[in-house]
């Protein structure tokens, strides 16, 4: 199998099903910020942390691939020929969300209370979870209005939002593993 198609020369690209859209379309926008998102995990699971940040954040690259699956599929092809749904057991289910919110709860109890708005930095292992973090509140934007225009699986969104909420945890909790100086943001009076 050839890695190149030539089928995208024109500028369009295939939804999961066959159906060809703009390279510029929401969904695109949607799935591809999706897929940034998970490589940038991938830099981070790459640094220098514990494995169970590690094995979390492979768990979490995971669920992002199915995330990028639903996002992928238009309305029109989630179900097959016989009425029942492709996507039903690929999907997104409440314990995966559970699961991100159990992993706060762990690294929260940890930390030190927050008492002021955190400036991103300190380490550069904390900064490329900063990164992340916002790359993950792009694709839920993204993910919010494709959702506008056609419903997808709330679980996904709902996904995307704690899992931006995880990211900002995880950054605090590898601020305190690596000896960072957690930087407050205090406005200027």
């Amino acid at each position: 199998m050839k890695i190149y198609t030539k089928t995208g020369d024109a500028g369009t690209t295939a939804l999961f099903g066959g159906t060809r859209v703009n390279k510029d379309h929401i969904r695109i926008e949607s799935y591809g910020t999706v897929d940034e998102l998970n490589s940038y995990l991938g830099l981070l699971r790459d640094q220098d942390i514990n494995e169970n940040h590690q094995t979390t954040l492979l768990e979490i690259q995971d669920r992002l691939f199915t995330i990028g699956a639903i996002l992928a599929t238009p309305p029109e092809k989630e179900l097959l020929k016989n009425g029942s749904n492709r996507l039903e057991n690929l999907g997104i289910i409440a314990s995966d969300i559970v699961f991100l919110e159990d992993e706060m709860d762990r690294m929260e109890s940890r930390l030190a209370p927050m008492t002021h708005f955190i400036l991103p930095g300190g380490h550069p292992t904390v900064s490329h979870c900063h990164i992340a973090r916002c790359i993950c509140r792009r694709a839920e934007r993204l993910a919010v209005h494709l959702n506008q225009l056609e419903a997808i699986n709330p679980l996904a969104l709902a996904y995307l939002n704690r899992l931006s909420d995880y990211l900002f945890m995880l950054a605090r909790a590898l601020s305190a593993e690596l000896g960072a100086t957690e930087i407050k943001w205090i406005p200027r009076k």
